[in-house]
Formats: structure tokens, C-alpha cells, sequence
């Protein structure tokens, strides 16, 4: 019988291996270097280069970068071939890759929406997929990043927050699809998190600064939050501790989505 508790990754026991999506910043970074920490194996994956070697700067023992567009066809199945060649399993997956426009309804093409989609919702979904034998092997783990503004309104980037409420709905199903597999799912939804995300989709410090001004008025707790919070809280639902814990997506967003 297949062990029900995969190992934590230190001591002794052998190091899970943790594929990590959008690593080069943000959170996808402060999730390689928790998973580091706690002595797992991670596969950092991303599109530049010189982000992802500065994820694997703090431990280079520990942090494999793998640049690649997940998006592209046959980039599900590098990343999850790559974990595997080069550690032999794969305990953990971490969903995290996203981008947001600078569109809105009134401008939104087909082109551009296809854009979105690939990266926020096709992506994982065809990572997940590739990497199932794997995950089943290990009794292993998947978490979806979503966001907090998935569970409201979104004005604006709509089609954001949509993609993103799907990956949630994709989360509770795959959760009870998963089950009689040894395989857990979960999502974590950030709310207001200091990440260069914004910058990266062209936004003008005045579109950023209005952004904030509006998350912080929405954001109970009254502050940002830091990638750091994001990544202990997917830790934790990928923890052999929360062996009975599926299916669940966790809001990390200073009490935005209850206000």
C-alpha cells in the first residue's frame, strides 16, 4: 500500500520534490524558497531567465530554475518531464502563473482574451494533467493560486477575476475527482499582496496607485499583503499535515472577501 503521508522534506527522510509555477517573483518565489526551507526539492519554473536565477541565488542546492511558457504546447510536459528527470518524483504541484491586462470589457479581444486564459486557466489545467501519474505515485498534492476578488466583483479586468473563479471551481472538482487517487487539491486566494504583477502588465504608476488606494479601502486589516504570507499558507495546505484537508480554498487577503 502506497504511503498516505508523503515525507516533509527533512531529516532523514527523503526530500519532496515541489514544481512551482510563476517562480520568478512575487509569490511564486516566496513559495520555491519556503519549500527550500523546509528541505524539498523545487523546479522553479517561469518565462525569464534572470528572475528565476535570482529565485535559485538563496539555495542553488535546493532550487532548480526551468525557464519556459508554460503556455506553449508542449511546455506542461517539459516542466513535469524535467521535475522527473531530475529527482524522480513529483510530491507537489503549486498552480501560481498568472497575468493581468490593462483591459476591460469595451476593449477585450479574442486574442487578448485567449492571452489571459492560457496562462491564468489552460495552464494549469494541462500542467495538472501532465503531472497526474507522477502525483498518484506520490499520493501527492496540487494548490491553485486564485485570488480573493474571484468571490467579487472585479470592475475592470473582469475576465481576470473569471478565469480565476474557474480555477476555484476546478479546485472542488478535481479535490473529490482526485480523492480515490491519494490525490489532494487545494487553492490559496491571495487578496491585496505587494508583487510586481501590476508592472508587469504595463500599468501606470497612477493606475497602480489607484489600484492599491481601492484594495486598501476593501482590505479590513488595512495594509498589503507580502508574498511571504501567501507561501507559508500554500505550505501549509501541501504539509502532511493536512492530510484531510481538500477541496478547500483559503483566502490569505487581510479579511477582504468578508467585508
Amino acid at each position: 500500500m502506497k504511503n498516505p503521508h508523503p515525507a516533509i522534506g527533512t531529516g532523514t527522510a527523503t526530500p519532496r520534490v515541489v514544481l512551482v509555477t510563476g517562480a520568478g517573483t512575487g509569490i511564486g518565489r516566496a513559495t520555491a524558497h519556503a519549500f527550500a526551507a523546509e528541505g524539498a526539492h523545487v523546479v522553479a519554473v517561469g518565462r525569464r531567465t534572470a528572475p528565476l536565477a535570482q529565485t535559485a541565488a538563496r539555495d542553488a542546492s535546493r532550487i532548480t530554475p526551468l525557464a519556459l511558457d508554460i503556455t506553449a504546447p508542449d511546455g506542461p510536459g517539459t516542466a513535469v518531464r524535467t521535475a522527473l528527470e531530475l529527482h524522480g518524483r513529483i510530491d507537489v504541484l503549486v498552480n501560481n502563473a498568472a497575468i493581468v491586462t490593462t483591459e476591460s470589457l469595451r476593449t477585450y479581444t479574442r486574442a487578448s482574451m485567449e492571452s489571459l486564459l492560457a496562462t491564468n486557466l489552460y495552464a494549469p489545467v494541462l500542467l495538472t494533467q501532465a503531472a497526474l501519474p507522477a502525483l498518484e505515485d506520490s499520493r501527492g498534492v496540487v494548490v491553485n493560486v486564485t485570488t480573493s476578488v474571484a468571490q467579487r466583483a472585479w470592475p475592470g479586468d473582469s475576465l481576470y477575476a473569471a478565469g480565476k473563479a474557474a480555477l476555484e471551481v476546478l479546485t472542488r472538482s478535481w479535490a473529490v475527482e482526485l480523492a480515490p487517487r491519494g490525490i489532494r487539491v487545494a487553492a490559496v486566494a491571495p487578496g491585496a499582496v505587494e508583487t510586481p504583477i501590476g508592472e508587469h502588465a504595463g500599468r501606470t504608476p497612477e493606475q497602480l496607485a489607484a489600484i492599491r488606494a481601492w484594495q486598501l479601502d476593501h482590505t479590513p486589516l488595512g495594509r498589503l499583503g507580502r508574498p511571504e504570507e501567501v507561501a507559508w499558507a500554500i505550505t501549509r495546505l501541501a504539509s502532511p499535515q493536512a492530510s484531510f484537508v481538500t477541496g478547500v480554498i483559503l483566502p490569505v487577503d487581510g479579511g477582504a472577501v468578508v467585508a
